[in-house]
């Protein structure tokens, strides 16, 4: 009895520290020769917007599965 007792806590300790080790995204942290390259080719695209053209959505052709024999 007390054998599964301690197995038993030791399976709730170990269960309970698992949990406790959270996955985080890296520190992002921002270029200064980056952000001069993105502007620079920013700049060099046009100062105008460009004009966008809304294309006809087309729906995908429903076509019957071929089964394996």
């Amino acid at each position: 009895m007390r054998r599964c007792l301690m197995i038993g806590f030791a399976l709730t300790a170990l269960c309970g520290g698992s949990t406790l080790a959270l996955a985080r995204p890296p520190t992002v942290m921002t270029s200064p020769g980056y952000d001069r390259r993105l502007q620079e080719s920013r700049s060099q695209l046009g100062g105008s917007p460009a004009a966008t053209v809304d294309a006809p959505v087309t729906k995908p052709k429903r076509t019957k599965k071929k089964h394996a024999n």
